[in-house]
């Protein structure tokens, strides 16, 4: 058996092998050692304390082991027992049914339903990178291709977070794609397509890099999974040109998906605006929220069915019970090609095809254009709907090992045989009324035991009446016992029947199956669909609770807000006690907002509201606000708060820096910028020039010439106002009494002249012993401050007195060779000049 073992893991040797030995999977050798360790579990040994080592799992906790695994990033064979040991001539055969990655899990128990689980594919053809996506267990297959370019790939792949990414040894930024900090397994594959997927590459024209990484991850499927893809038999090609561009840092800073500290969903734009019913609709917002449209006639598209929703809320409210009642589609369709789906799936699968056609009756008697669209878009499938009616039981078992799966009517044999299994008692006791009456033989029993099965017993009192056609099968003290061969055919009708209902059961049920694999593709495309409708529902529902307003978008520059609110930050403290705020931007006379004011006041959110509002009304969504129009925005970046990069080697100002450059060298006019106290990493001069300079820059048409909000403690910079067209000073209102402050949290025009620190510690808690020592401390730095000045315009006077009356004093200093001397000299010859300046 070891050689067995070893014999499978050399050909999966990227693989930990979890090899079945009875009701375990096994490790051995370094496979035993790495998995005690991943796993916690005990590290033991064969045949002995010195033999091989050894680790293993109950099979029935595979699931739970297995997401252990997949977490960490490992790949893992499953090598189970493929015939029956009671059969096995020797070692029992083993083979490797599956081989489970981060990106190729299809179980949902391992998986979060409103979330995708991407696999991604990247290979290059001449100067193009292609990127392939896949999510394995809903069927979600796309591709796109661009710039080779680590940037712009790094861009996509954050996006879309897949838990895996493969690449071929050769891809040239590969070493590059290591040091992604994104928690993402990365392999190297090399392999061919066979023909089976021709069908499915033939759908992608005139793109030969986007070709070559579908290709890669094709391959790898097929590889790993060792089962039928048939669930992928749709790929589509993302043109990137038609969406926001969201960087990484963006959607990190904005929290659209996660929050920045715990990085958990609750607390994000996402836990806010999802209202879905659905994982289908889930999955397909998180989507839509990571790529905003910048087609007004598409965003139109959306929030007018939002509109037709609001309109007739009773329309809204039976949508959304009918989606609440919908199985995850494109889930169960993966699992139906794969054959792991079960009898409850089936089920499932029922009572969501029987709620279609009431959708589609509600959204076309909307009597709206887009609703009425959306209809026509869904397959009515009430033949499949009436199969599994017809042959499945209403409340089946999990398995269908067990029978009593398929319902009474739908097959005659089968009918027959659960008849048999049921009646055994009763025809065998029928049977022995006959055998006593023909016979005479009033004690005679027919009985069962494990050992002879069914037989006649006859005590010896009665032999003399058995006939001849009795044969005997065992003498007793005090019976006999016989068979005939009606009794044999009515043991194997009845033994026979319980194993013959399951193996029928299992081919009518795969007959099902067959049925349902047939209609996969119109299944995915109603899943897809009512993802769509579960989506605009969440909008409508969401603008209902929480007063939200449709955004008028446009094609100009300009972005006008009036009472904007933050959707996060007003569910956490309540609408009514969130102050809303105007924003008026433009590429004219209010390009670039300078807003100053303390920390804590409320900049950050004010400045990350815009960005949120205008992304909401990007993806088709009703806004915070009481009035929006949007000028379309192509990509918003984000420079708000740093922090070190240890895992690169880079500090606090570096990081900031990169990712001013990165907003400086990609903007564009049609971008919105958010910054936020760039230059504060540095010194105070440098970087109030650094802070000036990138603002000078962003002005400029013929450069960027983008909307930008420019949070910043350097309350110098409001000068720029009067100096450049476009730049407009915005300050945080607060309420002074004696020595302390309250944040007013509201947006006002003019710059703020202090920030406030003092005050703002006061507010956080720090010890009063503390606040009154800084106000000390700040009195002694303002007045050295004045005095330093005073002495800067003496020392200016002196030097003038020495260079009009001692000529030999400058000539003196004219000589040092600071390059020769030591410290020690330096600081004697520092004495005598100081001596000469007093004598002056």
């Amino acid at each position: 058996m070891i050689q067995q073992y070893i014999d499978i893991k050399n050909e999966h040797k990227d693989c930990l092998l979890l090899f079945r030995v009875g009701d375990f999977y096994e490790l051995f050798f370094e496979d035993a050692k790495i998995g005690a360790k991943a796993l916690e579990i005990a590290l033991t040994s064969r045949d002995g304390e010195d033999g091989i080592p050894l680790a293993g799992i109950p099979c029935h906790a595979l699931d739970t082991y297995l997401a252990k695994l997949l977490r960490q990033g490992y790949k893992v064979a499953i090598c189970d027992q493929v015939e029956d040991p009671k059969q096995a001539k020797g070692i029992v055969k083993r083979e490797v049914v599956k081989i489970v990655t981060p990106g190729t899990i299809i179980d949902e128990n391992l998986l979060d339903a409103k979330d995708n689980n991407f696999m991604c594919a990247l290979a290059c053809y001449g100067n193009k990178a292609g990127l392939a996506f896949v999510d394995n267990s809903t069927g979600q297959f796309f591709y796109t291709e661009g710039r080779l370019s680590f940037e712009s790939i790094n861009r996509i792949i954050s996006k879309y977070l897949p838990s895996e990414c493969i690449v071929s040894s050769e891809f040239p930024l590969l070493s590059k794609l290591r040091r992604l900090t994104l928690n993402i397994s990365i392999h190297e594959v090399n392999a061919e397509v066979t023909s089976d997927f021709n069908p499915l590459l033939e759908q992608i024209i005139n793109h030969k890099a986007g070709l070559e990484a579908v290709k890669l991850l094709i391959c790898y499927l097929a590889e790993t999974q060792k089962n039928s893809l048939a669930h992928l038999n749709k790929i589509d090609y993302i043109n990137l040109n038609q969406y926001m561009n969201l960087d990484y840092t963006s959607i990190r800073n904005l929290e659209l998906i996660t929050t920045i500290k715990e990085n958990r969903k609750k607390g994000s734009l996402l836990s806010v605006i999802d209202k879905t019913e659905s994982a289908m609709g889930g999955r397909k917002l998180k989507q839509w929220l990571l790529s905003p449209l910048l087609n007004i006639e598409e965003i139109n598209h959306r929030l007018n069915m939002v509109d037709s929703l609001l309109e007739d809320g009773l329309l809204l409210k039976n949508l959304k019970d009918c989606i609440g009642q919908i199985y995850d589609l494109e889930r169960l369709s993966t699992k139906v090609a794969y054959q792991t789906v079960n009898p409850k799936d089936l089920v499932a699968l029922k009572n969501s095809l029987q709620k279609i056609p009431q959708i589609k009756e509600l959204l076309i008697k909307s009597n709206t254009k887009s609703l009425v669209s959306l209809a026509n878009r869904l397959c009515s499938l009430d033949r499949l709907a009436n199969i599994i009616e017809q042959g499945i039981v209403s409340s089946p078992p999990t398995t269908i090992k067990d029978g009593g799966v398929i319902k009474p009517g739908f097959n005659k044999e089968l009918d027959d045989l659960i008849y048999t299994a049921n009646n055994g008692r009763k025809l065998l006791a029928e049977y022995e009324e006959e055998e006593k009456t023909k016979t005479g033989i009033k004690s005679l029993k027919v009985r069962y035991n494990k050992v002879f099965g069914y037989y006649i017993e006859v005590t010896k009192s009665n032999l003399d009446l058995v006939p001849e056609s009795y044969i005997r099968k065992q003498t007793l003290t005090n019976a006999e016992r016989y068979y005939t061969e009606n009794l044999k055919r009515y043991e194997e009708l009845i033994l026979g029947a319980s194993e013959k209902i399951i193996q029928l059961e299992y081919e009518l049920f795969c007959e099902i199956r067959s049925s349902v694999l047939e209609c996969i593709e119109e299944i995915q495309n109603n899943s897809n669909v009512l993802g769509e409708l579960d989506c605009l529902c969440s909008f409508a529902t969401l603008s209902i609770d929480n007063n939200y307003c449709k955004p008028r978008l446009s094609n100009d520059d300009e972005i006008s807000i009036v009472n904007g609110r933050h959707p996060v930050i007003e569910e956490t403290i309540g609408r009514k006690n969130f102050i809303s705020n105007n924003t008026l931007l433009d590429c004219q006379d209010n390009q670039v907002l300078v807003i100053t004011g303390p920390n804590m006041a409320g900049k950050s959110t004010y400045m990350r509201q815009v960005a949120l509002i205008t992304l909401l009304a990007q993806i088709g969504c009703y806004v915070p606000a009481e009035e929006a129009k949007i000028g379309i925005v192509d990509r918003i970046f984000t420079r708000v708060g740093a922090s070190d990069d240890l895992s690169s080697g880079q500090s606090t100002f570096m990081v900031e820096m990169t990712e001013l450059a990165n907003i400086l060298k990609n903007a564009t006019s049609k971008s919105l910028i958010l910054l936020d106290e760039v230059g504060r990493g540095t010194s105070t001069f440098d970087g109030m020039s650094i802070a000036q300079s990138a603002i000078e820059y962003l002005l400029e048409k013929d450069k960027i010439g983008a909307k930008t909000l420019f949070a910043t403690h350097y309350h110098q910079l409001t000068s720029l106002e009067d100096k450049f067209n476009g730049v407009k000073n915005y300050s945080i209102a607060v309420q002074e009494k004696n020595d302390s402050i309250t944040f007013l949290h509201s947006i006002k025009k003019g710059g703020s002249d202090r920030s406030y620190g003092i005050q703002v510690a006061k507010l956080a808690g720090v010890p009063s012993p503390v606040i009154q020592r800084s106000n000390d401390i700040l009195k002694v730095i303002e007045e050295d401050s004045v005095t330093k000045k005073q002495v800067s315009t003496t020392q200016q006077d002196i030097f003038d007195l020495i260079d009009n009356k001692n000529q030999e004093f400058i000539n003196e200093i004219k000589d040092i060779n600071v390059d020769e001397i030591t410290p020690m000299e330096a600081l004697i010859i520092l004495q005598k000049l100081q001596k000469k300046v007093k004598n002056c």
